[in-house]
């Protein structure tokens, strides 16, 4: 896959999504590099079989694309969910 110029809403809050993405990651056991918040996705990929590469990926199919976002995003909205809902409670 190739690098995603993606833009949050709020420009603002890449830094605090990084963070995020980390310590979910991390909370599932993966190695976490600060520096380089994407690399996750490499291990994942290997993990489940994406042959993902640095630079252009568009040979995969998006069914191996989602296989590895769908790990990272899922799991941050997973997240997300859990923080509103302790918010909610208090």
């Amino acid at each position: 896959m190739a690098k995603r110029k993606r833009r949050p809403l709020v420009p603002e809050s890449r830094g605090a999504l990084d963070q995020l993405k980390n310590q979910v990651m991390k909370n599932k056991g993966y190695k976490i590099d600060q520096e380089h918040p994407d690399q996750v996705k490499y291990e994942i990929a290997n993990e489940v079989g994406v042959p993902l590469q640095k630079g252009y990926n568009g040979h995969l199919t998006s069914k191996d694309a989602g296989k590895v976002g769908g790990q990272i995003g899922g799991n941050m909205v997973k997240e997300l969910v859990r923080m509103a809902q302790e918010q909610m409670r208090k």
